[in-house]
C-alpha cells in the first residue's frame, strides 16, 4: 500500500516486540494491561537498531518517517 522498498514482520506470538521493547504495561480506559505499544523500529543494513520510536501516533506516522529516513 505505502509502496515500501522493504519488508515488515508479522509478530503472531509478540516475541519479537518482547525483545525491542515493543510489548508491555498498557492503560487504557482506567484498566491495565499487556499488549503492543505502538512502536517503529528501523534495522540497518548489518541488523543494528537505527532508529527506535515508541508510543508513536499512528496519524502522519509514515509521512514522517519518510522525511526523515
Amino acid at each position: 500500500n505505502e509502496d515500501l522498498s522493504f519488508p515488515l514482520l508479522s509478530d503472531a506470538d509478540h516475541a519479537v516486540a518482547e525483545a525491542y521493547g515493543a510489548w508491555g504495561e498498557k492503560k487504557n480506559y482506567g484498566r491495565t494491561y499487556e499488549g503492543l505499544i505502538r512502536s517503529t523500529v528501523v534495522i540497518d543494513p548489518d541488523g543494528k537498531v537505527a532508529l527506535a520510536q515508541y508510543n508513536v501516533r499512528a496519524t502522519g506516522h509514515v509521512a514522517k518517517l519518510r522525511r526523515d529516513l
